[in-house]
C-alpha cells in the first residue's frame, strides 16, 4: 500500500489534461498524491487509445480526440471554466492557442513546452526565425494582460525547461557561499542578475546525460528515446538557439540575430540535433552534446540581462547541452542521414530499461571556481521506487510538472509567468523528493582541456569560456 503524502494543496474544479504519454502517465499519480482532488475531476484528452488504460485504472475519464485549429474550441471550449485547470502535455497542438483559450475561459495552465501545430517545425516554406523558441515565447509572453493579474498561466515547467532554471538560481548561491560572496537570496530579476554577473559566469549549460538501457536494443528504422520520440524529433529539428553572452567577441558564421523581442538569443541555421558542443557532467566527464534548442537558454539568458537587451552590460551564454541515451543517439544519426525524415516506427523506454541514470544538471563556468554542475542524478531503480509509471527521466518532468500546479493553484491571479519568475526554493521543496541524489560538484574542466596537437584547431585559447570552444566542428 502506498503511504500518505502531504496534500498540498485543494482544488474543486475540473482539471483537463491534454496529451497522455509516458510524462502524463507520470505525472498522474503525483497530482494525486500531493492535490486533494478526485480522479472523476480529471479528464484526458489523447488522440488515441494508447496508454489511455493507466487513466482509467486510477478512476479518471477519458476523452479520444485529435486537436486541430478548427474544432479547439469546439472540443475543449465546454469542458473548461472559471477555476478549471489546463494542464497542456500534448505535442504538435498549438500553445498559444491553448493559452489564449484558456485565459478567455478564466482557467489556468500549465505547460512543459510552447508547441507550434503538427508540422510547422519542418516547414520549409517558413524562415528559420519562425521556427524558432524565441519566436514561439515572444508569441505566447505577447498574451500578458496589461496589469498582469490574468488567470496564471506557467509556461515551460518540466524538467527542462522549467525545473532547471531553480538550479541555476540554486547553483548562484552555493557559488555565492563557497567563494565568500554570500548574500541573501535576490529579490528581484535584478538582483539574480547582479549576482550572476558579480560571481564572474559566463556560461551556463543546461547538461544532461542519460545513460539508461533497455533490453531490446534499437533496430534499424525505429526511433527509440525515454521520452517522447515526435517532441525530441520536433525540437531536435528546429533551429539550435542559445542565449547570447555579452562576453562572445565570435559570432557564429551560420548565426542569426532576431530583429524585435527579448534580443537574448541567437539561431544557427542548422538543426540542433545537426550542432554538437562539448560539455561536462559529474558522472561522464567531459562529453558531446547536442545544442538542442529549448526555451529555458532563452529565459534564462534573459532574465540574467543587465542593460540595453541589444548590447547589454551582462549577459552569460546559455544552451542546452544533451547526451541522450545510446539508442536516442542511434536514432539521432540514422534521423541526420535520412535528411530529417522521421522514422516510421517510435519506442519509448520504460518497462523494459535495466539500468541506468539521467544526470540533469546545470553547469555554471566562468567564476572564481572554475565550474560547477548542480542537479539531479536519478537512477531507474529509484525512479521505480519512488512513482509507479515513470522512468528516471519522466519522473524529473513528472515532478516538476506536479510542483507548478501546486503552485498555480495557490497563486491563481498571476497571469503569464515563466520558470524564472518563480520561488526557485518552494519548487525545489516539492520536486526534490523525486529527484534521486541532488548534487552540487566543483570542476576545472574546460572546453580547451585535451585541445592540442595532432588536434589543430580554431580556439581561442586566452578565454576558454567562448562559444566557438564549446562548439564541435
Amino acid at each position: 500500500m502506498e503511504r500518505e503524502h502531504k496534500k498540498e494543496v485543494a482544488f474543486e474544479g475540473r482539471l483537463v489534461m491534454l496529451g497522455f504519454g509516458c510524462i502524463g502517465q507520470g505525472v498522474l499519480p503525483l497530482l494525486l498524491r500531493h492535490i486533494a482532488l478526485r480522479p472523476e475531476q480529471i479528464l484526458v484528452i489523447k488522440p488515441h487509445e494508447a496508454g489511455l488504460e493507466v487513466a482509467r485504472d486510477c478512476g479518471v475519464k477519458t476523452l479520444v480526440a485529435r486537436l486541430d485549429p478548427d474544432n479547439l474550441w469546439e472540443v475543449l471550449g465546454p469542458r473548461l471554466g472559471r477555476g478549471d485547470f489546463l494542464l497542456n502535455l500534448s505535442v504538435h497542438v498549438g500553445s498559444v492557442e491553448l493559452i489564449a483559450l484558456a485565459r478567455e475561459r478564466g482557467a489556468l495552465y500549465l505547460d512543459t513546452c510552447i508547441e507550434p501545430w503538427a508540422g510547422a517545425h519542418v516547414d520549409v516554406m517558413s524562415p528559420p526565425a519562425h521556427r524558432t523558441n524565441y519566436a514561439l515565447r515572444e508569441a505566447a509572453l505577447a498574451l500578458r494582460s496589461p496589469a498582469r493579474n490574468g488567470p496564471t498561466a506557467v509556461l515551460t515547467h518540466g524538467a527542462n525547461p522549467g525545473l532547471v532554471s531553480h538550479f541555476v538560481k540554486q547553483a548562484l548561491l552555493d557559488i555565492a557561499a563557497a567563494t565568500g560572496a554570500a548574500a541573501p537570496s535576490p529579490a528581484t530579476r535584478e538582483g539574480w542578475a547582479r549576482l550572476s554577473q558579480s560571481l564572474g559566469v559566463r556560461t551556463i549549460h543546461i547538461a544532461e546525460r542519460d545513460t539508461q538501457v533497455g533490453t531490446q536494443r534499437k533496430a534499424p528504422g525505429e526511433f527509440v528515446n525515454t521520452w517522447s520520440v515526435d517532441a525530441f524529433v520536433g525540437e531536435g529539428t528546429q533551429p539550435a538557439e542559445l542565449g547570447w553572452g555579452s562576453h562572445e567577441r565570435h559570432f557564429p558564421a551560420d548565426g542569426a540575430r532576431h530583429a524585435a523581442g527579448s534580443r537574448a538569443a541567437i539561431y544557427l541555421d542548422r538543426p540542433g540535433a545537426g550542432t554538437r558542443v562539448r560539455s561536462w557532467t559529474p558522472l561522464t566527464g567531459a562529453q558531446h552534446g547536442f545544442l538542442i534548442t529549448h526555451a529555458e537558454s532563452i529565459s534564462i539568458a534573459d532574465h540574467l540581462t543587465l542593460g540595453d537587451p541589444a548590447s547589454p552590460e551582462y549577459r552569460p551564454t546559455v544552451h542546452y547541452a544533451y547526451h541522450p541515451c545510446d539508442d536516442a543517439l542511434l536514432s539521432l544519426h540514422e534521423l541526420a542521414g535520412r535528411s530529417w525524415r522521421q522514422q516510421d516506427a517510435a519506442r519509448v523506454l520504460k518497462d523494459e530499461i535495466v539500468s541506468g541514470t539521467d544526470e540533469l544538471g546545470v553547469l555554471l563556468m566562468g567564476h572564481a571556481r572554475g565550474a560547477y554542475w548542480y542537479g539531479s542524478q536519478l537512477s531507474i531503480e529509484q525512479a521505480r521506487r519512488l512513482c509507479p509509471h515513470n522512468n528516471a527521466t519522466s519522473l524529473q518532468v513528472a515532478a516538476a510538472v506536479m510542483a507548478g500546479v501546486v503552485w498555480a493553484l495557490k497563486n491563481p491571479a498571476r497571469d503569464i509567468v515563466e520558470p524564472d519568475d518563480l520561488p526557485h526554493h518552494e519548487l525545489l521543496r516539492l520536486c526534490r523528493p523525486y529527484l534521486g541524489d541532488v548534487v552540487g560538484v566543483f570542476s576545472d574542466w574546460t572546453p580547451l582541456v585535451g585541445r592540442g596537437w595532432p588536434f589543430a584547431e580554431d580556439i581561442d585559447a586566452s578565454d576558454a569560456w567562448q562559444f566557438k570552444n564549446f562548439r564541435v566542428v
